[in-house]
């Protein structure tokens, strides 16, 4: 058995002291296990009573293995030995953390910039096969991947039905419309999962396996975990994890994530949504701060609390305000989950809604029906066009002086939030301008790529704390990509995400700062020479 463990120190430990004798108590553990709806109080119990599968998943999806062994050596002996996820927020990330973790090739499509498309599509098609993921069936980005994969394969003498895989809730728009087309393989989930808390259903295993993992060992480890999380015990890690992150008082409400040699691969993202969405509500909320193993000048602000990520034989105690957390990808998946639920029965907020992840939505759709015509830059410095409230521009003229009233305008107890809304493979590097930007403001900063994000961290931006500000990156492309049978294509339609999403943030009176690089590469260059110079 995996030796899952939680370690806390300092305001963490104060906050296990605190709460876990009367979590405890009150059955907290084995009710959430038993699907008690009431946990989470009356408003929230219409809600949990229809989102509580997740505590059995390990269980109820033990028949899954064995389909998707058999498909995936059915695509074995067709050639068929490279597949791309079409995803977003849980749907993507935990198969994301799934197979990098266990080394195996998936390429997870969850942006809906044409380069990043093209870049999916334009690799070895002939031995592709794609999994489309969408809980609702509806999913904007999801469906735009599945039309144009659709199109490739017919384009290239390949029966695009025997290369698509659904896997979506049951009674979905997306279900009948993938039996009527006759795709290749159509996988029911269970409805009563959330989609942030679907890593061991359909929506985690099916892309992860057919990718190549074991995912029968993924679920024996988590089942192993949940015999321990289930028990109304004092040292029940879920109970000490959930406590310190939603106990701390005051609430220390930033949970900075670094990983010291945990060997999961990027689990602090699949967290960062599981957490954020599941508490950003009603003006409360934890939000993490994902730096993996690089700098983090934030970690000493007295609002922060810190996550270290370490492997299971580690022996060094935490000092600080730390939590320390070890374990298998299995059994730290089922451990997250469970701390999210604690979390949210201590924050006194629903975990299983989100209430300001359509608002985002819904001004994408009116943008793409208008089709408005783009305003122009209130002031351009080379290869960035800037835009923003007016308190943002008078008296700007460069990036450095749009960068610097942004930043004024950060609370002592806020944060800020970066958006990148372009490819994030061939421009990962600029995730670095993060420990930068922290430095320079000494608060903790997050980076996410757009729209991915939309689906996790936006519930946070929105319904959590009014204590950030907000820095938005768009970038031109050298060619578009069409969306067969749509009004619009990616480029327009990843546009539309960015507009909506800050026109929804500006009308929370968020500070939001607009950047749209005209190129690519020299914008990217212009953009970093701006951020160091605050830097030093």
């Amino acid at each position: 058995m995996s030796s899952l463990s939680v370690q806390t120190s300092g305001a963490a430990r104060e906050a296990v002291d605190r709460h876990v004798p009367a979590l405890v108590g009150d059955r907290f553990a084995s009710r959430l296990f038993a699907q008690d709806p009431t946990l989470w109080g009356a408003a929230a119990e219409e809600e949990s009573a229809k989102r509580l599968g997740w505590v059995a998943a390990a269980e109820v999806s033990r028949p899954l293995v064995a389909e998707i062994t058999a498909l995936r050596e059915e695509f074995a002996a067709e050639g068929v030995d490279r597949f791309v996820l079409a995803g977003m927020g849980g749907s993507s990330l935990a198969p994301e953390v799934i197979t990098r973790t266990a080394g195996v090739e998936l390429f997870v499509l969850d942006s809906t910039d044409p380069e990043m498309v093209g870049a999916a599509l334009a690799d070895r098609l002939e031995r592709t096969a794609i999994v489309v993921s969408s809980k609702s069936g509806s999913t904007v980005e999801t469906d735009s991947a599945r039309r144009v994969f659709a199109r490739a394969f017919e384009e290239a003498g390949i029966d695009a039905a025997s290369r698509i895989v659904v896997v979506t809730d049951p009674g979905s728009p997306m279900e009948s419309s993938a039996r009527e087309a006759g795709y290749r393989r159509v996988f029911t989930a269970d409805p009563t999962v959330g989609g942030r808390f679907s890593a061991l259903t359909a929506f985690g295993l099916v892309p992860s396996g057919l990718a190549g993992v074991d995912v029968e060992a993924l679920l024996d480890d988590a089942d192993e975990a949940a015999e321990v999380l289930r028990e109304d015990a004092e040292d029940n890690p879920a109970l000490h994890l959930g406590a310190a992150l939603g106990g701390t008082e005051p609430l220390r409400n930033k949970l900075l994530f670094r990983d010291l040699g945990s060997g999961i691969a990027g689990f602090a993202d699949w967290a960062e949504q599981l957490i954020a969405e599941s508490t950003g509500k009603e003006g409360k909320g934890v939000l993490p701060v994902v730096v993996g193993s690089g700098d983090a000048p934030e970690a000493g602000a007295a609002d922060v609390l810190v996550v270290e990520l370490v492997a299971e034989d580690a022996e060094e105690a935490p000092q600080g305000d730390v939590v320390r957390v070890a374990g298998s990808l299995g059994s730290q998946l089922m451990l997250w989950e469970v701390a999210t639920a604690v979390a949210g029965r201590l924050l006194g907020i629903n975990p299983y809604d989100q209430p300001d992840v359509e608002s985002a939505k819904n001004a994408t759709r009116a943008l793409l029906a208008d089709k408005p015509q783009p305003t122009p830059a209130d002031v351009v410095d080379g290869p960035v066009e800037i835009r923003g409230a007016q308190e943002l521009l008078d008296g700007t003229r460069t990036v450095e002086d749009a960068l610097g009233k942004l930043l004024a305008q950060l609370p002592e107890t806020g944060y800020l939030s970066v958006q990148a809304y372009f490819d994030r493979l061939t421009w990962a590097d600029l995730e670095a301008v993060r420990p930068v930007l922290a430095r320079a403001t000494g608060r903790p900063v997050t980076f996410g790529w757009g729209p991915r994000f939309l689906h996790s961290t936006g519930q946070y931006h929105k319904g959590g704390p009014a204590e950030g500000v907000y820095l938005q990156i768009t970038a031109a492309s050298g060619e578009d990509l069409d969306i067969p049978d749509s009004p619009f294509s990616f480029g327009e339609l990843i546009s539309a995400q960015a507009d909506g999403d800050a026109q929804v943030l500006a009308d929370h009176g968020r500070p939001v700062l607009r950047l749209r690089l005209t190129d690519r590469a020299e914008g990217v260059a212009r953009l970093r020479q701006a951020v160091e110079a605050l830097g030093r």
